[in-house]
């Protein structure tokens, strides 16, 4: 039936409800949590360990999971992961203190590594051309936009009905999505007699990814020199080491190296990396607004909404631009109009109006240009991976955005503290930007050299 079968909206419906569920708990907790600290008693620290472990362990299985689910079958590797987010929420729904709140955050960070790559791979395998770019398009609302939609959503079901319905609603989703899910046929590749899986491989990337992850989201907090953190740094250049070495001598892989012999998919997945990390632009830029011109979280959650409109607008077009001249030009253009937004928050010297207008035109640019640059790149990554790999290239691209938005948060948080604790936050905020900036400038380069004029043009 595979073969003969095309995705319908029902489908694509169903897979962006997945999608949001991962939104809902992953954005959405971050603009509670004085709330939820006071409810359920836990300290600041474990909660931001809470917090940031639904990323570690999603980083960490992504790639494994996109490649089981060619291997075993897509639908049914997205279903656990609906499975697993529903799961996942209600240890938080019932948490009474850090056991149920630390085990919810791990399992829902195990069904976004479930949803993202196989969801994708489902697209790709139910979908042609014109089509296939319509879903993902589609996809990107709910990837790109649902952060926003989340992130505000979580604040109103907060403060009208309580955080926990936060993680209800997203149960709901789960549910329906699932059902939308139900008559989709299962898609997967051809099997070549008894199922392998690289064990190996993957305990090497966890452990490394682990290393990594600690490093980025700790070291500013530990101390960049501290011996722990320069220990997991070297741990990861090691396993990182050993992991290529040990790949590249198995038949039976977690990651084939060859899929970056393919230069459109290696462009989009490093431009991708790239243009997440300018997500810490994000942080210097709220951080600053309050510190330095008396904002309350409020009104600078406010200055974003421009993002939010810009981006949940602009995915479409970005679709409509991909089809008819390709993805090279909308991936340089979305770059390039990001890039400026994020230069312009560097003014700081303005006054206080002037850069409250530059700040709100700033985030409207970052969300217009993410907006033009996200289909048209998830198609070029999708469109180049190999049939039999397609999972699998996902889970590298979206591990991409993963650990390009944490690296870049880290390095932008950084770059800020270290020149603010002098007590000059304008140059701070100023040099947090300018390194976003640089983020901004790499990604367009890596999209010029890398990704064809004619990737992902349709013909009419």
């Amino acid at each position: 039936m595979e073969a003969t079968y095309r995705g319908t909206n029902k489908m694509i419906i169903g897979i962006v409800f997945g999608v949001i569920t991962f939104w809902l708990f992953a954005q959405a907790i971050v603009n509670v949590v004085p709330t939820v600290q006071a409810d359920l008693g836990v300290s600041t620290g474990t909660l931001n360990i809470a917090i940031s472990l639904s990323a570690l362990f999603s980083g960490m299985f992504i790639v494994a999971a996109g490649g089981l689910a060619d291997k075993i079958g897509r639908k049914k590797i997205a279903l656990i992961g609906f499975l697993l987010s529903i799961i996942g929420s209600l240890c938080l729904v019932f948490a009474q203190g850090s056991v149920l709140l630390i085990a919810g955050r791990i399992i829902q960070g195990l069904s976004a590594a479930f949803i993202m790559p196989s969801t994708i791979a489902l697209m790709k395998a139910y979908f042609e051309g014109a089509e296939r770019q319509r879903a993902l398009s589609y996809w990107s609302i709910g990837s790109w936009g649902g952060s926003g939609v989340a992130s505000f959503a979580g604040g109103a079901i907060a403060s009208s009905l309580g955080w926990r319905w936060i993680f209800i609603i997203s149960i709901i989703f789960a549910v329906v999505g699932m059902y939308l899910l139900k008559d989709t046929p299962e898609s997967k590749q051809e099997s070549t007699g008894k199922f392998t899986f690289d064990y190996l491989g993957l305990a090497i990337f966890a452990v490394t990814m682990v290393a990594l992850n600690v490093v980025i989201n700790f070291g500013s907090d530990l101390g960049w020199t501290s011996p722990i953190i320069l220990g997991l740094s070297v741990l990861t250049i090691v396993g990182l080491i050993v992991f290529i070495k040990v790949e590249k001598s198995k038949k039976v892989v977690l990651i084939d190296f060859a899929v970056f012999k393919n230069k459109p998919y290696t462009g989009a997945t490093i431009s991708n990396f790239l243009l997440n990390a300018i997500a810490g632009t994000l942080v210097v830029a709220n951080t600053y607004v309050q510190v330095g011109r008396g904002f309350t979280s409020l009104q600078s959650g406010m200055l974003s909404l421009g993002y939010l409109v810009a981006v949940l607008a602009m995915i479409r077009v970005g679709e409509k631009i991909l089809q008819r001249i390709g993805a090279k030009k909308p991936m340089i253009w979305g770059g390039l109009i990001t890039t400026i937004g994020v230069a312009i928050m560097g003014l700081t010297f303005l006054g206080d109006v002037a850069y409250t207008i530059v700040v709100f035109v700033g985030y409207a640019l970052f969300g217009l240009g993410l907006g033009i640059y996200a289909t048209p790149s998830t198609d070029t990554s999708v469109s180049n991976a190999p049939a039999d790999k397609v999972g699998e290239a996902a889970g590298v691209y979206k591990m991409a955005s993963s650990l390009g938005s944490a690296f870049g948060v880290a390095i932008s948080a950084t770059a800020y503290g270290s020149v603010a604790d002098n007590g000059n936050v304008e140059m701070a905020a100023t040099i947090g930007i300018i390194v976003n900036v640089i983020f901004g400038v790499l990604s367009i380069l890596s999209v010029m050299y890398l990704v064809p004029k004619d990737a992902g043009k349709t013909s009419k």
